[in-house]
């Protein structure tokens, strides 16, 4: 095998794992923000619970997704090593995006960074038509490439905020009149929602980097034709509960205490839609974003009970955020892209 393309596959598969890493650390938040902000559990205790399920969720939660993201590109027709320097340049431009947004405690997407991170630069390097972008599928219905990941997060925290808006209503009519001491037990079922909602977030953001470096492996010629390794699985869920483990505390306190004034129920009604919404997109493939999830989850559940109270300049900035993600994500890409061409 050419030396070139084994250096660069086995460093765009290390760059995959630093992605996943980052994406550990910086969507950690998004799963014990609530936790911590409710006093359910201390930072110690939610992260170790958060960590444990979240490892499972990769391993147990098939290949849907994976299948998603590593084919709405398609580079196997071009030189192998332009491809994985492609690649390897969609996943710095991600990963700088997702340090930018931690540096900064802003809760984006790193779905969106992955998606714009690639997609820009397979526009600039390869084409636009070596992206499978979906739009003609859709138009007869049927969901595939970009058009189905740039859905599923425009879609999910529209679900999500609905759904949490709902079931807090519901729940708030159910427990009208209980004794106050209901919030230690409502805290105590957080510890089976918040391990729902790890597991859910393992299933699906585990597997966008799942999909990346079997989609390495395939260009790389490691493998025949795009099948997840298992030991790829074992890696990726490896290292995203590292990366739970170092946890994402900025982001923990615009999530926890910068929306909304979290409490026991709000918490519970949180992690509940948030989980139902992620693992049920899991299951149809479909990458979302859990940052994207559970804040609109948090902003239905402040609506529902009392809008005036929703801190909406901060749902304003991070709606902005979700918004430049895609584009400043690919315009790192191509930076990178650029800087390699110029000194290669």
């Amino acid at each position: 095998m050419d030396s070139t393309i084994l250096v660069l596959a086995i460093s765009t598969i290390a760059i995959v794992l630093i992605f996943e890493y980052t994406n550990g650390f910086h969507d950690a938040a998004n799963i014990i923000a609530t936790l911590i902000a409710s006093r359910a559990m201390t930072p110690v205790q939610s992260v170790l619970l958060v960590a444990f399920f979240e490892f499972l969720g990769p391993l147990l939660g098939g290949t849907a997704v994976a299948d998603t993201i590593g084919t709405f590109v398609s580079l196997g027709d071009i030189d192998r090593v332009l491809a994985l320097t492609i690649v390897l340049c969609g996943l710095i431009g991600a990963i700088a995006w997702n340090l930018l947004t931690w540096w900064f405690g802003i809760p984006s997407s790193s779905s969106h960074a992955l998606v714009g991170g690639l997609a820009g630069v397979v526009m600039v390097a390869a084409g636009s038509h070596h992206v499978a972008w979906g739009f003609s599928d859709l138009l007869h219905g049927h969901l595939s490439g970009v058009a189905k990941v740039i859905a599923a997060l425009i879609l999910s925290p529209i679900i999500g905020f609905g759904i949490g808006y709902l079931l807090h209503k519901i729940m708030l009519r159910l427990l009208r009149g209980a004794h106050p001491s209901i919030n230690r037990d409502l805290r105590h079922l957080q510890y089976v929602t918040s391990a729902g909602l790890a597991f859910s977030h393992g299933a699906n953001d585990g597997q966008k980097s799942m999909g990346i470096l079997t989609l390495v492996l395939l260009l790389g010629g490691f493998i025949p034709t795009f099948a997840v390794p298992f030991w790829v699985i074992v890696a990726c869920s490896l290292t995203i509960t590292l990366g739970i483990l170092s946890g994402g505390w900025q982001i923990v306190r615009t999530l926890g205490f910068s929306i909304y004034k979290i409490r026991p129920l709000h918490a519970l009604d949180s992690q509940m839609t948030a989980a139902s919404v992620i693992f049920s997109s899991s299951l149809f493939g479909a990458p979302v974003s859990t940052t994207h999830v559970v804040a609109s989850s948090i902003m239905g559940i402040g609506a529902s009970e009392r809008p005036k109270a929703v801190r909406w300049g901060k749902a304003t900035e991070i709606a902005t955020t979700w918004v430049i993600t895609i584009p400043g994500a690919a315009l790192m890409s191509i930076s990178c892209y650029l800087v390699i061409r110029a000194f290669v």
